[in-house]
């Protein structure tokens, strides 16, 4: 058994796809139209046949709307993505204007940074310790 898709919920998936690959680098591997949807990835371009992020559609449903709500109110990102340096990843990134709730910080070996995806998610990035 292996993990091939992971969805993170999106309210417009255009804008949610500019931002998943214009700011952070990922690039589109499926955009299956199903009506007013689509059926919508991306993925690490190191690692094209790997893990596929699902920009779904379902931002709007009751209970995702006050999941998403709780999670960012309270700070806690709703997935994370590795990075080799997170100083450089922020750097990087805050130059591109994505806000970050969370500056660099380390615990336990693991350095990390928390960011707004502006589809109403927190995201964090983290480095492994060496």
């Amino acid at each position: 058994m292996k993990i091939s898709l992971v969805s993170i919920s999106v309210g417009d998936q255009e804008a949610a796809l500019t931002f998943y690959t214009e700011k952070l680098g990922f690039v589109k591997k499926t955009d299956i139209p199903m009506g007013d949807v689509s059926w919508l990835t991306v993925v690490s371009p190191e690692d094209p046949d790997g893990p596929e992020l699902v920009l779904e559609p379902n931002a709007e449903y009751p209970a995702m709307k006050a999941l998403k709500d709780s999670l960012s109110k309270d700070g806690i990102p709703f997935t994370a993505f590795a990075v080799d340096d997170v100083d450089s990843e922020h750097i990087r990134l805050r130059d591109l204007g994505v806000r970050f709730t969370q500056e660099p910080a380390e615990s336990g070996g693991f350095k990390f940074a928390v960011f707004d995806d502006t589809c109403g998610n927190l995201i964090q990035i983290y480095q492994s310790p060496d």
